[in-house]
């Protein structure tokens, strides 16, 4: 009877994992219909890219042209995606709107768009688990990636900006990795990495370092020169083409945090060099390894001759920024500076998922190919958990790429102790394994052995504020207004934008550095230096959400700040208070002129 589970699972894999990937997306669609309905898009980079599409869609905005105007208003805020993520939520729109009326469309859109990179991310993790740990394993990973909280979340319905679709590449990336046919496991690596930078660099770290494999893999093994001839043909074309495809105007300039003539030339000649590299292939390994070492050097000095301003913190904010707003952004901070719970559960999955990495390594180390395409891998699963001490943001990295990990622990691991002779180790030993290397076990204990402490009356308010205030009731009246410029916090500025006419000062986006630094002065100066930065933007109204939790930094940072006054009810003679509904979360006041 098993026998004929393993060969189904490996004979009808595909239609096993279609069918497998419809009934997640029946049981995301259905735990989210709520937050569907109302249009609920808790981040700020969602509510900016629905923003982005409706000003291509509706209002006739350039291709190329990615400035928000309903920022930092007449001139625009200046963002740093590109338009690839936009293509199928703009898809998604246009084909609701057959069958659907007005905003619907855009409720069937933001619905929908996260479950197309989620199937990317499924197959993908299949391939690899198939490749690397067992043909019949891949049920594993998924099992696995439902309990991947962190990588999760990024694919519920309405979560619709890119990092799913850079999650999605990422595994694509390592599916590429682990195929054993070098061509096809080359080009779908390059054309995995360029499309990832077209969308962003926030995996450019693993794109580094899957290069650097690739080449190795070529040291040692003159046979991969296939493999890297494809990966540098694909790399560079694709990446050429989403940079002439995708790149915005403001993208063509020699910025740094985005796919730029920056990247595009280093990647060029990287791409050149590596397929003169595959080219010749010389028969010494030791030849091969100097030569690869000569190569990285030239575009190493290339880069840091051409492009010096590149050589620092890739988002070029000044230190001002960073102290009055980057340094408070928690996903910015390392793992263990989060409350324990929170820290154990980011790192528990990466971690059971390097040990099953290393075993299956072990397992395979007189397979010399294979052993190759497991190295290759485990280096980006050690680099995403080794990030996790610098930023909480490479989370749903590092749970992804400790899945094929945490599934070869199962494989290779339950059956030794499903067959010992001892009753206890077979069932209490396997279960305990399976579900703490799938990553169940741990959220189960901390639930049992540590529930969740009762929020104090603090704790209590500033939840209520972050979900109250940018829920549709709030800002319907003020919606109601006619169209004006709205000075508020930067995270709720992209809201505030999506759900009505009006325009805003800045979001929380890097490269408007002078906007973030003069909304902070605002509600952390004196009234008076307030009111010049009213009338430097033509403000027609100040917006504040109390309790919100970028409200309590102005109010543990400025105690006798404007945003303070305004609270205690020290209101200037330039502002006058508007009346809201009774039991709104918002306060908000007229700018007299």
């Amino acid at each position: 009877m098993e026998q004929r589970v393993v060969e189904l699972l490996d004979r009808h894999w595909k239609s096993l994992l279609a069918l497998f990937y419809l009934l997640l997306c029946a049981w995301l669609i259905y735990s989210r219909w709520a937050n569907i309905q109302g249009f609920v898009l808790a981040d700020t980079d969602d509510n900016m890219r629905i923003s982005q599409v409706r000003a291509w869609l509706n209002d006739g905005q350039g291709w190329y042209d990615l400035r928000q105007y309903k920022l930092n208003w007449p001139d625009g805020a200046n963002i740093h995606w590109s338009r690839l993520v936009d293509l199928p939520l703009a898809g998604l729109i246009l084909l609701g709107r057959i069958f659907l009326a007005g905003p619907q469309a855009e409720l069937f859109a933001v619905g929908v768009a996260p479950l197309i990179p989620l199937a990317v991310l499924a197959t993908a993790l299949a391939l690899t688990v198939r490749r690397l740990v067992h043909p019949s394993a891949w049920p594993l990973a998924l099992i696995c990636l439902f309990f991947a909280g962190s990588t999760m979340a990024q694919f519920v319905p309405t979560r619709i900006d890119h990092h799913g679709w850079q999650l999605a590449l990422l595994a694509i990336s390592v599916a590429g990795i682990a195929d054993p046919r070098r061509a096809r496991g080359g080009a779908t690596l390059g054309i995995a990495s360029a499309m990832s930078l077209a969308i962003g660099l926030e995996a450019m770290i693993y794109i580094a370092l899957a290069g650097v494999g690739t080449v190795l893999r070529w040291v040692a093994d003159r046979a991969e020169r296939r493999r890297l001839a494809a990966y540098a043909v694909s790399l560079t074309g694709g990446t050429a083409f989403g940079f002439l495809v995708f790149a915005s105007e403001a993208n063509r300039l020699a910025v740094c945090d985005a796919l730029s003539p920056v990247w595009l030339s280093d990647a060029l000649l990287g791409g050149a060099l590596l397929l003169a590299l595959a080219w010749w292939s010389p028969g010494s390994w030791k030849t091969r390894l100097g030569a690869a070492a000569l190569a990285g050097a030239t575009i190493a000095g290339f880069h840091a001759l051409a492009w010096p301003n590149c050589l620092q913190r890739l988002e070029g904010v000044s230190d001002e920024v960073y102290e009055l707003w980057l340094s408070h952004v928690r996903e910015a901070r390392p793992f263990y500076r989060h409350p324990w719970k929170t820290a154990v559960t980011i790192i528990a999955l990466p971690a059971t998922g390097l040990i099953g990495w290393g075993v299956l390594g072990w397992i395979t180390r007189k397979d010399a190919a294979k052993l190759a395409r497991v190295l290759s891998a485990v280096v980006l699963a050690f680099a995403a958990t080794a990030l996790l001490f610098w930023q909480t943001r490479t989370g749903p990295a590092a749970q992804l790429l400790a899945i094929p990990g945490a599934v070869a622990l199962v494989v290779l691991l339950a059956p030794m102790l499903y067959n010992s002779r001892f009753m206890l180790v077979r069932t209490i030993g396997t279960t305990a394994l399976v579900l703490l290397a799938l990553g169940g076990l741990v959220p189960l204990l901390l639930v049992q052995v540590a529930p969740d402490q009762v929020k104090n009356e603090r704790q209590r308010a500033i939840a209520k504020a972050n979900n109250a205030c940018p829920t549709l009731a709030a800002m319907r009246p003020i919606g109601k207004l006619p169209a004006a410029t709205i000075f508020t916090f930067g995270d709720l500025s992209p809201r505030l934008i999506t759900v009505t006419h009006h325009r805003a000062i800045m979001g929380p986006y890097h490269r408007n550095g002078v906007q973030i630094v003069d909304t902070m002065k605002f509600f952390r100066g004196s009234p008076d230096e307030a009111r010049l930065l009213a009338d430097k933007y033509r403000a027609d109204y100040v917006l504040t959400c109390p309790m919100m939790s970028q409200a309590t930094v102005f109010t543990a940072e400025a105690p006798k700040g404007f945003y303070m006054q305004l609270e205690r009810g020290q209101v200037p003679v330039w502002l006058e208070p508007v009346q809201l509904p009774k039991g709104s979360p918002l306060k908000l006041w007229r700018v007299k002129r």
